[in-house]
């Protein structure tokens, strides 16, 4: 049985490697790895990579930025052949990115079964370009793997049958916790000399923060007020230093000696940043998941979020970008107030476990 298995952005990368490696437990299953090049820098890609073990993809379609539209259209052109000579049993996508959706249609298309790993996540938020992706490739998939029971709920809603939908856990904890005691090792605090517990991470790439000037500046009027108190290390997104640069906004940021930029860094020493943090700031989906689990204070930085489970047992607090509320919630934590975090059900780092499972017994 062959499952081709696409990975396209960063994200991606920490889903598909337990995945990859639960696959290559079973012999009856030829797991084959394309990546869309959709994200692709190849210092910070061969470093994921090489951290977590993934294969060296067998295709590379190497399709590159583009806007939505033509990005969406290059991944379609370029899987389409690959479907067609293969001939695979199934498809897998992961997560809500550009190539999620992009090789979830040329699959169904092609009368090929599609499986989509972390389905029913739903923010409410159509302009966010994510969450058309998750809502379209959750509407074609056969097999759809859900992280949290707000998941299932939401397929239910959707009319999506009981018989398709499988609640197996996060991936991305996984990884996680299969990686733990290696990013426990990194040095990247020395380098930085920083303090454990002493000090925030930052991480914001979303359109709808950094490149509108008017939030990307409320957002730095509450990291003035926190940057006195507390460093902040911001592993600094290509495109949020793009928007920074030249603008009005960067003046600000120099002036903060409390914010200190720097370059992205690899999946270790990222996660031995955020575990050893004081607090994390940030618009990203994964991290809240990745907090949760480390039970580190997270404020996420949007007026709401696809994964409410890790609000509602774990410690993070969705504020916005009003800089009062992002205030208040960081006095919140420097007091320590707040519940103790929870684990949610079945974040145990077997969901690849089950998928493959799943998977071997249905196909």
């Amino acid at each position: 049985m062959e499952i081709i298995n696409v990975v396209g952005a960063r994200p991606n990368f920490m889903k598909i490697a337990p995945l990859m490696e639960a696959f290559g437990r079973h012999a009856s299953i030829n797991a084959v790895l394309v990546h869309t090049g959709q994200h692709y820098d190849e210092r910070m890609s061969d470093l994921f990579f090489r951290q977590l073990g993934i294969p060296e993809p067998d295709i590379n379609l190497d399709v590159g930025s583009a806007s939505h539209a033509v990005q969406t259209a290059e991944i379609m052109k370029s899987f389409e052949p690959v479907v067609l000579e293969r001939r695979p049993d199934a498809v897998l996508v992961v997560g809500d990115v550009n190539s999620t959706i992009a090789c979830g249609l040329v699959a169904v298309k092609l009368g090929v079964r599609l499986i989509h790993v972390e389905a029913g996540l739903r923010s409410g938020d159509r302009t966010m370009p994510e969450e058309i992706n998750r809502i379209l490739t959750d509407a074609i998939s056969d097999y759809l793997f859900c992280t949290e029971a707000g998941g299932v709920e939401n397929l239910g809603r959707e009319g999506v049958p009981d018989e398709k939908i499988f609640l197996v856990g996060n991936v991305m904890i996984d990884t996680l916790l299969a990686n733990k005691a290696k990013a426990d090792a990194s040095k990247i605090l020395d380098e930085l000399s920083l303090t454990d517990g002493d000090y925030a991470v930052l991480t914001l790439h979303r359109p709808a923060n950094v490149d509108d000037p008017d939030v990307l500046g409320r957002i730095l009027d509450a990291l003035e007020v926190i940057q006195r108190d507390l460093p902040i290390i911001f592993p600094i997104h290509p495109r949020t230093r793009g928007n920074l640069t030249g603008s009005l906004l960067a003046r600000r940021v120099e002036d903060m000696p409390g914010l200190r930029l720097i370059d992205p860094v690899g999946y270790l020493d990222f996660l031995k940043l955020t575990s050893s943090a004081r607090l994390v700031l940030t618009d990203s989906g994964g991290i809240q998941e990745e907090t949760t689990i480390l039970k580190v204070p997270c404020i996420t930085l949007r007026e709401n979020t696809e994964r409410p489970i890790t609000a509602e047992v774990g410690s993070n607090q969705i504020v916005g970008t009003d800089p009062e509320k992002i205030l208040q919630a960081w006095r919140r934590i420097m007091a320590g107030e707040g519940r103790t975090p929870q684990i949610p059900p079945l974040w145990d780092g077997h969901a690849a476990e089950r998928i493959v499972s799943i998977l071997s017994e249905r196909l």
